[in-house]
């Protein structure tokens, strides 16, 4: 999969090529991360890439033309590999970030790539959004420096569908957020430590049962955490009854 990153801070990105999950798919062949730097195409002798807002206000915000070449310079490396992506602006503004869309994409752009630009300042002339970006994605209802993290994010949880990213095949089918739930508790060596022991059906080496204990914690850990992703999923009768039994020993607790 290639992605292209535009942004004024290409280094940050090596915390990502360098290490772990990604840093091998890099190794691999897997991936592909390429850095296009506006400042590059800044003007003046400071290679000047923001300016004041028309209208007044605080902050500076990035001029068109530098990220305009940034882009046309990105898409150009995209077009020599065959590749038509499409221009995902990081932005606490645009659609919130969820697994089925990381999937979606992963398989989608795997084909035709990514280019994410990385905004700075206040933001980005909006003219830009208007000729030159196909979807606004962010990460959470909060604001950061710049798009540079949430760029990390999204290459991070993208690489991981990437077929042989992973050590295990399965890991990413069964993270949390793969389907509606969250994922289930996990345990490895020593069976006890300091009085808290690992439960005794993970032990039991009967795969229906553990797969069974699984899907009632993923349940019950989402109806007690994240309430709020029910909504997207029919529950069973049994799935109701587990939830039931939680709620009623709650309030038998309080």
């Amino acid at each position: 999969m290639w992605i292209g990153v535009v942004t004024l801070f290409p280094e940050m990105f090596a915390a990502l090529t360098g290490h772990g999950v990604i840093g091998r798919a890099v190794q691999q062949g897997l991936l592909e991360l390429q850095m296009f730097n506006p400042r590059e195409h800044g003007q003046g002798a400071y290679r000047r890439v923001d300016d004041r807002p028309y209208g007044g206000g605080p902050g500076m915000v990035m001029m068109i033309e530098p990220l305009l070449q940034s882009l046309q310079e990105a898409r150009a490396q995209a077009q020599e590999r065959s590749l038509r992506p499409w221009v995902v602006y990081m932005s606490p503004q645009g659609r919130l970030l969820r697994q089925a869309q990381v999937k979606a994409w992963s398989q989608e752009h795997q084909r035709l790539g990514l280019i994410l630009l990385c905004g700075r300042y206040e933001g980005i002339d909006e003219r830009l959004i208007e000729m030159a970006v196909d979807a606004e994605c962010s990460i959470g209802d909060y604001v950061l420096s710049g798009g540079e993290l949430p760029a990390m994010v999204l290459v991070d949880a993208l690489t991981r569908w990437l077929p042989g990213a992973l050590g295990h095949g399965e890991s990413a089918q069964e993270d949390s957020f793969s389907e509606v739930w969250l994922d289930c508790p996990h345990y490895t060596r020593p069976p006890s430590f300091q009085g808290h022991e690992v439960p005794a059906v993970l032990l039991s080496g009967h795969h229906a049962e553990v797969a069974a204990w699984r899907h009632r914690q993923r349940v019950l850990r989402t109806a007690s955490r994240r309430p709020d992703l029910l909504s997207a999923v029919e529950l069973s009768a049994q799935e109701r009854g587990w939830i039931a039994g939680m709620v009623e020993d709650h309030t038998d607790g309080a």
